[in-house]
């Protein structure tokens, strides 16, 4: 028996535009082993939104962006139709937040979140503003009102960093947690330990469309943090915000003389986030209410590594993290991504998750 399931999809992005493509590719799959069809029944980009209960075909809709459309010249689409209207009025399940990343308010992913747990619908993400500004409420919203709120897909992509922290280590202290958590910056200093300057690596990586035009987010460390701060969050259970992550120093200033001379010296240098237990830090056996409470300093910025250090093994595109952990021993992980299907894939695997735990 399948089950179908309306989707309303906000962003039509690389990410969003993928997730249409799984839609199609992995639609039997998901018939098959879990009985489910993905229906979608809206979608929303800047220039306006599109809405139908019946169904729209993911594949047509797809092919429109790619000839240059927009969600609000589709078919039945209207122009300037706000993504937070279309979700007040669409006849869906659960929303799907891609939209683009907003430090300064998170929205208007924020809003759309806010208005679909509400109105009773789950929410799956992968645009990680509205977890920064406002993780406590939107979780103690979706909580009360009964609905699920996944976000696997907001801290390195496919590689499942959230479900493992906090589903898999279970019971766990977990001492302390360092990761290389963006690929772009990443790829440019291994490109620039390659004898490449900083600027012409960046120049290569927005050439090859993995880069942004804007790269500041990668580059300066705020993608970074903003996955720390949802790793402090939802594994660690310390309330944290940006404000709190400090410092916050990206990749600008590095060197291809600097990394040549490392190298010569049998070290690495990487973006490395960190979240260190403080010395007076608790001991926590229980559900205490950590409100205000900083048991971990959190911190983006680059280290020199040792290279047989874990971290100093994540190469290229790939991204990694440690638990370090006191009952589980040293948690490693990497996952080698390029371009957003995995992170596509990543909201594609919490959907399953939320609608299977029903």
């Amino acid at each position: 028996m399948i089950h179908p399931v309306r989707v309303a999809l906000v962003g039509l992005g690389n990410v969003g535009r993928a997730f249409l493509d799984l839609m199609i590719s992995k639609a039997d799959v998901l018939a098959d082993r879990y009985g489910l069809s993905l229906v979608l029944t809206g979608a929303a980009d800047s220039s306006g939104a599109v809405m139908d209960a019946a169904g729209i075909d993911p594949m047509a809709l797809a092919s429109h962006k790619a000839r240059g459309g927009n969600a609000g010249n589709f078919l039945i689409g209207v122009p300037g139709m706000h993504a937070c209207k279309l979700v007040a009025q669409v006849e869906a399940d659960l929303l799907l937040e891609a939209s683009p990343v907003n430090l300064q308010t998170g929205q208007p992913g924020l809003d759309c979140v806010r208005t679909a747990i509400g109105r009773g619908m789950g929410v799956v993400l992968a645009n990680k503003g509205p977890l920064v500004h406002a993780f406590g409420e939107l979780t103690a919203a979706a909580a009360a009102a009964g609905v699920g709120l996944a976000y696997s897909a907001t801290v390195c992509g496919a590689l499942p960093v959230v479900n493992i922290g906090q589903r898999d280590l279970g019971a766990c202290d977990i001492r302390s947690v360092a990761g290389i958590f963006n690929a772009t910056s990443n790829s440019i200093l291994a490109a620039m330990a390659r004898g490449g300057s900083y600027e012409q690596a960046l120049r290569q990586a927005q050439l090859d469309g993995v880069a942004e035009a804007d790269p500041s987010l990668d580059v300066e460390g705020w993608d970074t943090a903003n996955k720390l701060v949802i790793i402090a969050n939802s594994i660690l259970r310390q309330p944290a915000t940006l404000a709190d992550v400090q410092p916050v120093v990206g990749i600008t200033s590095i060197t291809a003389e600097q990394i040549r001379a490392g190298a010569a010296q049998g070290q690495v240098v990487k973006l490395v986030a960190r979240a260190e237990r403080t010395e007076d830090a608790p001991d926590l056996t229980g559900p205490e209410d950590l409100s205000g409470l900083s048991r971990y300093r959190l911190s983006v910025q680059p280290a020199w590594l040792p290279t047989d250090d874990f971290l100093a093994s994540v190469s290229g595109w790939e991204m990694g993290i440690v638990f370090d952990t006191d009952i589980m021993g040293l948690q490693q992980l990497k996952v080698d991504e390029r371009g957003p299907l995995p992170t596509a894939a990543a909201m594609l695997r919490d959907v399953i998750n939320m609608i299977g735990d029903k």
